[in-house]
């Protein structure tokens, strides 16, 4: 986030102590940003806009400690919150496969959890907040849960760009929110006949 701050994108920004640490006894103290959730056209512009800066920006990143990347996903089963081996296999399968369309491109570092929630415009500019999923992989993940009228920047069709993001929240939640998970396993599962 200091490197996003410094080049003009809008983050909540530590805020140091007296005595430089960034974080004291696990406390962290961040910049507070004004702005609310985007309401306009041009308020989703200016998100689309932030994101395509920040994965510009960070192309070619090193992957953050304990992460792993979509990619890295297809072989591998933990990364951050992702625990593919804790879901039954037919399920852990279907995430994988619901991936593969998006793995085009460069890899750079992703917000991870781009919603209205975590977003914040003021004076037409957007902010990006709660940064606790973001990890290095392709940026066309931050692209799938933008609403249907949004133009977004992906080489991939707005089904499997849907598809793909669904399937990234039943893997990440599939421990720390179970309820949660279960309906995005149900939702992504019928996605999939869908399109059969």
């Amino acid at each position: 986030m200091t490197f996003l701050d410094a080049r003009g994108i809008r983050v909540p920004a530590v805020v140091p102590a007296d005595d430089g640490r960034r974080h004291v006894d696990g406390v962290v103290v961040q910049r507070w940003l004004p702005g609310g959730p985007p309401r306009t056209d041009a308020d989703w512009a200016a998100v689309v806009g932030v994101l395509s800066r920040v994965h510009a920006l960070t192309q070619g990143w090193s992957q953050r400690p304990g992460f792993a990347s979509s990619r890295d996903l297809l072989v591998r089963d933990q990364g951050g919150d992702v625990d593919l081996g804790a879901l039954p296999p037919p399920a852990a399968a279907a995430i994988r496969r619901s991936w593969q369309p998006l793995l085009v491109g460069a890899e750079c570092a992703i917000h991870g959890d781009v919603g209205g929630n975590n977003i914040l415009v003021h004076e037409g500019q957007a902010a990006l907040v709660d940064w606790d999923e973001a990890r290095v992989d392709v940026p066309w993940f931050d692209f799938a849960h933008l609403p249907a009228h949004v133009e977004v920047p992906t080489p991939v069709d707005r089904v499997s760009l849907t598809t793909a993001g669904v399937a990234w929240e039943a893997a990440t939640c599939w421990l720390a929110e179970p309820e949660y998970a279960t309906g995005r396993l149900a939702e992504l599962q019928q996605r999939l006949r869908q399109d059969d």
